[in-house]
Order: structure tokens, then sequence, then C-alpha cells
């Protein structure tokens, strides 16, 4: 079960290592929305190693059978490594590649805030930004909540995974 883990999890890993350097490098001109919209889609995509790490094990290691709580663990496992590798290369980006990455995303909101909402909704909107600010800006902080954000989306794809790949 380990191999297959560290295998799949791996290649999520590296897959959503290579999704980021390709839309930096290719898609760096386009709206921070779109940019988020990729963003999740590369989540998913190599978050899709889970259900094959999943079929994997069932199939190759354990003769075909495979029980809904092993099947599980193996894709939290998978998951946890993907969404670790994320957070390392979201404070990677925000902390080395691009510093002012935080400052020109707030800017960026804030002016469509200042856009869309009343001024005196704006001003409290614009108040929890700035609460926001000052703990995003903390690396160990943006590291957590990255990662959270792709284990949680590994762990919904888990438990579809375990659903559908349970054999008795």
């Amino acid at each position: 079960m380990k191999k297959t883990v560290l295998r799949f999890g791996l290649y999520g890993a590296i897959t959503i290592w290579v999704l980021f350097l390709i839309s930096l490098f290719l898609l760096d001109n386009l709206s921070f929305t779109t940019q988020e919209i990729i963003g999740y889609a590369s989540m998913i995509l190599s978050l899709g190693f889970v259900y094959f790490g999943i079929k994997h094990f069932r199939d190759k290691e354990n003769e075909g059978k495979l029980s809904f709580k092993k099947a599980l663990v193996i894709g939290i496992l998978i998951s946890l490594i993907t969404a670790l590798a994320f957070g390392i290369l979201d404070v990677l980006y925000s902390q080395v590649l691009n510093p002012d990455f935080m400052t020109e995303y707030y800017d960026t909101t804030v002016e469509g805030l200042r856009n869309t909402l009343p001024p005196d909704e704006f001003k409290v909107e614009l108040a929890k930004m700035e609460a926001e600010k000052e703990m995003f800006s903390n690396p160990l902080f943006s590291f957590a909540i990255m990662s959270m954000t792709v284990f949680v989306i590994g762990f919904i794809i888990s438990l579809i995974s375990a659903l559908i790949l349970q054999r008795k």
C-alpha cells in the first residue's frame, strides 16, 4: 500500500507543479478570476490520481478486493501528498517567485469591490479584507489554507472513488 500511495501521490504532486508552471509561463496575463478557475481545475486534475491509485491498489496489489475504509485511507494519503506539494508551491510562489502577488491580488480585489458595491457595503468589506490581508501574508497560514483547500477537494474525490471502487 505504501508504494501505491507514494507513487500516485507523487504523480499528483508532479502534475500540480507542472500545471502550475504551465499557467505561470503561458497564462500569466489572464485575470485573477480566470487564473483561479484554472487553479481549481488543476487541483481536480492532479487529484484524479486518487482514483487511479485506489484502482491500481485494488486490481494489482489486493487481488481485486478492497473495502471502503481501505480505499478511503489510500485516497486520503494520496491527497495529503498532493496537498502538501501544493502548499509548498504556493509559499514558494508568493514568497520567492512573486513576492508582490498578495499586494497585486489585494489591489485588484479592492478595486473590483469598489466598482460593484455601494459605499457603505464597500467599507465593511474593506475592513474584512484588511484583517485577512495580514493573515494571508503569513507564509505558514498561506501554506495551511492552500494545503487544506487541496486536501478537502482530495477528500471528496477519495470518498467518491472509495464508493465506486470498493469490492468485496
